[in-house]
């Protein structure tokens, strides 16, 4: 087994198993970068791990539905097409939907049901119904010639779902009996003791929000979230508002869901946002995308008044019902005091219950160890924290130590004859996804970028003649991001025609030679002057 992702972060969740030269991957997500990736779109799990390997995969098992486990998708099957994909009824019709906008057809899209089981090469797949903030999620028991593992996916036990769906915990205490070797389970909220709270718990924080606003109302939460989105429809309904999709990923997961029969719309509710005009603001709730603070999202472009329909003001009221993805917090702040410099008042999970999460916390898990009684342990879907957390939860239990293995993406974790262990470790780096681009930005392009966003660029063109030994013309120095009066550069002009003089006089003809100098005596000088370190970019040009 290598994960090629999520082992370390929240996001870009994959893992390839391999027997006898086959490889099942389960799952493909994607991370969404931080403001330590500046302009990047998208982080992909370490596909390139997989390049020479591609005929070599029998199947791409997905456990739901989230971006984080199937947003890669499109860019594997760009490199391969014909890999099955099998998942839920639901995961499924989402990332067709996902592959239709990448342009990608003739897939082969296997649907699978909780409790069905099915063979993939060398890999016998049993899939059990788990609860989570999506429907129809799933985790899978492989089973090999080299033993049983069980992948949770992403879980929890809410013992009040919306949906009456349960984690099946009679199946899990089945493989228990049978004998797991390897317990791959969900380490999000493994550093938060007792039980996750029902999802039905939010709803009298979300019905005084209903009652309490007496204009606008917006709820921002995930584009996947049916059952959230259900609990709106339904608190619409008892308040006398209509209900509009505000952002295109919010529109179609909620069509597909509504389709296939997971969203259950009440009559004469849901209307066109071109309609909203037409009623009074008190008659109406909008269910928005950005309650991570995209910048390209809804929310995000309301909170700046850049919204070509929605707008929000004085007395409207914003319900944030989501938690906070780790790496996300500057940017929802943002859009939170945004909203709030408006006079929006804006609710959410650190002021009122209005969201619970996803994922099984401390008691959960020690339930499911107990359950199990796995041979083995590999704490997935978290950083290292929450893994060594999961980890310490596992021996807690009666795991031994050596046998409960934390590690992060690229480790080679062989699994024989019982026993798991470490048996090496690959470059599993970063994709970034920047624009149409795919891999061409590494740490050198992000570097620079983070230096012209933080202490912008001066360029400095020289003309010289070789032949004569003499500066023909310049220095002529720009920046942009450094100073707006180009006449602060009159200090380091003679010194750059100086040292460039000097040492044509001395006989130079190396014009990268004559860069380097100017790039040294300006870096210098702007250092010394302002403590500023830009992007310096000396032109010397040789007539």
């Amino acid at each position: 087994m290598v994960p090629l992702g999520g082992l370390g972060d929240v996001g870009r969740n994959s893992t390839s198993f391999e027997i006898n030269g086959r490889i099942l991957l389960v799952d493909c997500g994607v991370l969404f970068p931080s403001d330590d990736h500046p302009g990047v779109d998208l982080i992909l799990p370490g596909l390139d791990l997989l390049d020479d390997r591609l005929n070599d995969i029998d199947a791409l098992v997905l456990t739901h539905g989230h971006e984080d486990h199937i947003g890669a998708v499109p860019y594997l099957l760009r490199r391969r097409p014909g890999i099955p994909v099998i998942g839920s009824r639901l995961t499924l019709a989402l990332v067709k939907e996902k592959l239709r906008e990448h342009r990608i057809r003739d897939v082969d899209l296997r649907v699978v049901a909780e409790g069905s089981r099915t063979k993939v090469g060398e890999f016998d797949c049993e899939f059990l119904a788990v609860n989570h903030s999506i429907p129809d999620a799933l985790a899978v028991a492989i089973r090999t010639k080299a033993g049983l593992v069980l992948h949770t996916g992403d879980f929890k036990m809410d013992q009040l779902p919306l949906d009456g769906r349960l984690t099946d915990l009679r199946g899990f205490a089945r493989l228990g009996e049978e004998g797991v070797d390897l317990f791959m389970a969900d380490s999000t909220n493994a550093e938060t003791p007792g039980f996750t709270t029902h999802e039905r718990d939010i709803e009298p924080a979300m019905e005084r929000v209903f009652a309490s606003a007496k204009q606008k109302l917006i709820v921002a939460c995930f584009a996947s979230h049916v059952h959230r989105v259900q609990q709106v429809l339904d608190a619409a309904v008892r308040h006398g508002r209509k209900v509009a999709y505000v952002g295109r990923s919010m529109v179609r997961n909620m069509t597909v869901a509504q389709e296939l029969g997971y969203l259950h719309v009440p009559a004469n509710t849901l209307i066109e946002m071109k309609d909203v005009e037409n009623l009074p603001d008190d008659k109406v709730v909008l269910v928005s995308t950005g309650s991570q603070g995209e910048p390209l999202s809804a929310l995000s472009r309301i909170s700046n008044h850049e919204h070509p329909v929605v707008t929000a003001g004085p007395g409207d009221v914003v319900l944030l019902a989501s938690s906070l993805i780790p790496g996300n917090e500057n940017s929802v702040y943002r859009v939170i005091n945004g909203l709030s410099r408006n006079g929006v008042t804006v609710v959410h999970k650190g002021n009122a219950l209005v969201h619970v999460s996803g994922h099984a916390s401390a008691g959960e898990l020690l339930y499911c160890y107990n359950l199990l009684k796995p041979r083995n342990v590999l704490p997935v879907h978290g950083e290292v924290r929450h893994l060594i957390a999961n980890a310490d939860l596992a021996v807690a239990t009666g795991v031994p130590r050596e046998r409960a293995l934390v590690v992060e993406d690229g480790a080679v974790v062989d699994l024989a004859k019982g026993r798991a262990r470490v048996v090496g470790k690959l470059d599993c780096g970063y994709i970034f996804v920047d624009g149409s681009t795919v891999g061409d930005i590494g740490d050198a392009e992000l570097s620079d970028r983070k230096i012209l966003g933080a202490d912008g660029f001066i360029s400095v063109i020289t003309v010289v003649n070789l032949h004569s030994a003499t500066l023909v013309s310049g220095p002529d120095i720009h920046a942009r991001g450094f100073a707006e009066d180009d006449s602060v550069f009159d200090a380091v002009r003679a010194d750059i025609a100086a040292a460039i003089n000097d040492a044509l006089s001395d006989g130079a003809e190396d014009v990268f030679g004559l860069q380097q100098l100017t790039r040294r005596i300006v870096g210098r000088w702007v250092n010394q002057t302002y403590r500023r370190r830009p992007m310096i970019v000396p032109v010397v040009i040789a007539t």
